[in-house]
């Protein structure tokens, strides 16, 4: 037992169920914000596939989508969700908004992580005769990998708390058991236990980002 009211088996399930929440959002958001960040790069006014009407449509839906706070769109949300995984409780629901939530975070992310590419350099590719995707895929996104390796990592860690906000309407994981056994119960080791697993994800996941950007970037 590690408290009056979890144990310890109900501790590392929430853990796996965090684990589950994250991975599967961070997948899902990545195939769905990195085309979205590098469509923002490309169609924006002198992009390499200018196009106006495209990147006028996008920019605006990410922003309306960025402005929301997690736990309002959450809720919003609850119809939609219970139509993709028929609930609106637990971890495979609360990975429903959480996609929403981080995907064009993600694409935010890109973008500026490819705008920090040097323009010359693909200024020079296109005087050699590479093709947009060319451009794209052998100059653009590798001169930008440190960066958008980054870039994930503080997605990462900004599902990590939206993982926890989630708890707060039954969506599982840590914060769930922080809110139903620690606050409402009032059990501190909890909450306290709670908070210390979080600290070592989002230190761990940072950690291990930035070791492996700066390696990227010496190569």
């Amino acid at each position: 037992m590690m408290s009056t009211t979890v144990t310890t088996d109900q501790f590392m399930q929430a853990i796996v169920d965090t684990i589950y929440m994250v991975g599967m959002s961070l997948f899902v958001g990545s195939l769905i914000g990195i085309p979205i960040g590098i469509l923002l790069v490309i169609t924006r006014p002198g992009g390499i596939l200018e196009n106006k009407i495209l990147y006028t449509m996008i920019n605006p839906v990410i922003n309306i989508v960025r402005s929301l706070p997690f736990i309002i769109l959450l809720v919003a949300i609850i119809p939609f969700t219970r139509l993709i995984v028929q609930t609106s409780i637990g971890t495979s629901a609360a990975i429903v908004p959480l996609i929403i939530y981080i995907a064009p975070y993600i694409g935010r992310l890109v973008e500026n992580s490819l705008l920090e590419v040097n323009p010359g350099i693909m200024e020079a590719a296109e005087a050699m005769g590479a093709t947009p995707f060319q451009v794209i895929w052998h100059f653009l996104l590798p001169e930008a990998f440190g960066s958008l390796i980054l870039s994930l990592t503080t997605a990462t860690i900004g599902l990590i708390g939206a993982t926890a906000m989630a708890g707060t309407v039954g969506g599982g994981g840590v914060g769930d058991l922080a809110i139903v056994y620690g606050y409402q119960r009032f059990d501190t080791v909890v909450v306290i236990a709670t908070v210390v697993v979080l600290i070592i994800f989002v230190q761990g996941i940072q950690s291990f980002g930035n070791i492996l950007a700066r390696k990227i970037r010496r190569y």
